[in-house]
């Protein structure tokens, strides 16, 4: 049987595909969910549903699909079914205010950080990059500005030395969907909290760029190998040897007296991994990918792209494919 707070949808990726469905076990009427439009995607570049948009359709609810939410027509479906609430978590659109005002109990956000620090468009790539103890999720209520709603609930989480953007996405998904279906529930009660966020440590989670994948070798070895966990699984770090673009998955530090050689150029390279000069100590490359290939362990990649030591890597320039 469903709860009576009418609970609208917005979202887009998995990270808020895990959320609908949450509130969705949670027993919720959820009568319409907004998604982006179908988008090209994959080898043949064919049109393709978000996670959101597949959800809901094998759990038969009604979807839309606005390019933006600026004009009644385009607002109309969302009105039309009365939201008491409107659940946002990485939709893509910018909610202006007639859609922040529409709903009883306004829009609340299912943000990946522990605000003010990261907000914005990439809060977990940014957090491992910036090498955080913790991160977490930040129930919020929206208002018009980026990520600047008071808060109504937080959790934290660790992140892990050998946490990737992609295993702290499925970690915070998980969070997110518990959040948020305690926050609802406490809605309507008005048990909810609001905090506004502090003034003080406020950072903001500037979108990623395939040109930031290029590896700096002359960063110090920590920085990048944040850098290879924080683009990992999008959009993976890159180096250049020998003219071919080498995706890195996985790389660890090696500490190493300051090397004589210069920062791109190979130490060692064996079964354990490839041993790059950086700015200052070095990088093992453990989990490498070339063009046409699928990734390799360093021992297996190595047999197929021998590598030597004195070899160097170019300094900058090489792009992510």
């Amino acid at each position: 049987m469903s709860l009576p707070l009418r609970v609208a949808f917005a979202g887009t990726p998995e990270f808020a595909a895990s959320a609908l469905a949450a509130i969705l076990d949670a027993g919720y009427s959820v009568p319409l969910v907004l998604t982006q439009p179908d988008r090209p995607a994959g080898r043949g570049m064919k049109l393709t549903p978000s996670p959101v948009k597949q959800l809901a359709l094998a759990r038969g609810l009604d979807v839309d699909q606005p390019e933006k939410l600026r004009t009644d027509e385009q607002r109309q479906r969302l009105a039309a079914c009365e939201p008491d609430v409107l659940v946002v978590a990485a939709y893509g659109l910018i909610l202006p205010a007639a859609v922040l005002q529409l709903p009883r109990y306004g829009c609340i956000n299912i943000h990946a950080s522990l605000l003010p620090r990261w907000r914005g468009a990439a809060p977990i790539h940014r957090a491992v990059e910036a090498g955080d103890a913790e991160t977490g999720i930040t129930i919020m209520q929206m208002d018009e500005g980026l990520d600047t709603g008071d808060m109504l609930l937080r959790r934290a989480i660790p992140i892990r030395p050998d946490d990737t953007t992609g295993t702290l996405h499925d970690k915070l998904a998980a969070l997110g969907a518990e959040c948020i279906v305690e926050a609802l529930a406490a809605l309507p009660g008005g048990t909810l909290s609001r905090t506004p966020q502090p003034a003080a440590g406020v950072t903001y989670a500037n979108k990623i760029h395939r040109d930031e994948a290029a590896i700096d070798w002359t960063r110090p070895a920590a920085d990048i190998e944040r850098a290879v966990r924080a683009f990992n699984p999008f959009p993976v770090a890159v180096g250049s040897l020998r003219d071919t673009v080498i995706k890195v998955w996985a790389a660890e530090v090696v500490a190493v007296p300051a090397p004589d050689a210069a920062p791109g150029t190979v130490l060692a390279a064996d079964a354990e991994g490839v041993v790059v000069a950086c700015g200052a100590q070095a990088l093992r490359l453990r989990e490498l990918q070339r063009p046409g290939s699928r990734r390799f362990a360093a021992g297996e990649f190595l047999r197929g792209f021998p590598v030597c030591a004195g070899e160097r890597f170019a300094v900058g320039g090489a792009q992510a494919g």
